[in-house]
């Protein structure tokens, strides 16, 4: 050690820190920052993209009306399906029953293994293959229900169907996963605690089981929501990329038309994501050591008297 590790009094000198220098950061934000601004200059300074037209259609009704309302319902009740018939299917293939874990297992072969597009097709096809369902006992017997399906206006019904029966084979992988998440000694402890399975599935196992489900859940949603442009082959024109593309399809401007819309899809994608955190961070309480900021409020009140005494 040499003189200068100590000071006049001769105790050791205090060691000076010196940040961390990270010069590779800062050039790779000079480099992202001027490729962006070379292409947000190039797209402003471009005419093609006739950002007049953009301004013009942003904000009109059939868009962001009209669309944009069917859109939504179209993800809300396609997810609603979704959930729902994905949990009866999360379900079947956990049972112990053969038949049931088989059923589940073909349903989820068939709606996972063929492209979303082509079931929309089929789904759009349909009143042409069943021009009407009759529902009663067969072979001459007296019918219940007789539908006909030749007299539907159905392509929201038909949309919303096949969107719904094919997030329920996804949603159905999602819910099984969160499920087998939770180890089985909480189920057993349940069951000595005197729960039924009923109780402890909802008290025990599914609110453990939603810090799996809920992210992936979320991201299906936003999925879905983009997913709904594809009900052209319904066909669906009244959706948010219907409306922007009967509109184009006049004024046969479709660049202008895309941007608009997909504007809108990131709106709506943004606010989601919004509503996505704080479920998840609603569920995830108690999964981390860290408190939040109101938990040490109340731990400093309740230590602070303590420290008095």
């Amino acid at each position: 050690m040499s003189s200068k590790d100590f000071d006049e009094s001769g105790d050791p000198a205090p060691i000076k820190a010196v940040p961390l220098r990270h010069p590779g950061r800062w050039i790779a934000a000079v480099i992202i920052l001027a490729l962006v601004a070379l292409f947000v200059y190039g797209a402003a300074t471009n005419p093609a993209y006739r950002w007049d037209t953009y301004g013009k259609y942003l904000f009109d009704t059939r868009i962001a009306r009209d669309g944009a309302i069917v859109t939504l319902e179209l993800t809300v009740f396609a997810m609603a399906i979704g959930v729902v018939l994905g949990m009866i299917l999360a379900v079947m293939r956990l049972s112990p029953n053969p038949v049931l874990r088989s059923v589940g297992w073909v349903y989820l072969w068939i709606f996972r293994g063929t492209p979303v597009y082509v079931q929309l097709v089929f789904w759009g096809l349909f009143p042409s293959l069943y021009k009407t369902i009759d529902l009663g006992i067969p072979f001459g017997g007296p019918q219940f229900v007789h539908l006909d399906i030749q007299s539907w206006s159905a392509a929201f019904f038909f949309a919303m169907l096949g969107l719904g029966l094919n997030e329920a084979a996804y949603m159905a992988e999602i819910v099984r996963a969160g499920i087998n998440s939770v180890g089985e000694g909480q189920r057993e402890a349940s069951t000595a605690l005197g729960m039924s399975w009923g109780q402890t599935m909802r008290r025990t196992v599914l609110p453990q089981a939603m810090r799996v489900i809920i992210p992936p859940t979320g991201n299906e949603l936003i999925s879905m929501l983009k997913t709904t442009s594809l009900v052209a082959a319904i066909p669906l024109t009244t959706d948010l990329y219907g409306r922007a593309r009967d509109i184009y399809g006049v004024n046969f401007q479709p660049i202008p038309l895309l941007l608009v819309c997909a504007t809108w899809y990131l709106v709506v994608t943004s606010v989601l994501m919004v509503g996505q955190f704080y479920l998840e961070r609603y569920f995830a309480k108690g999964s981390t050591r860290q408190l939040t900021d109101k938990q040490l409020e109340a731990l400093a009140k309740v230590q602070l008297p303590e420290a008095g005494k």
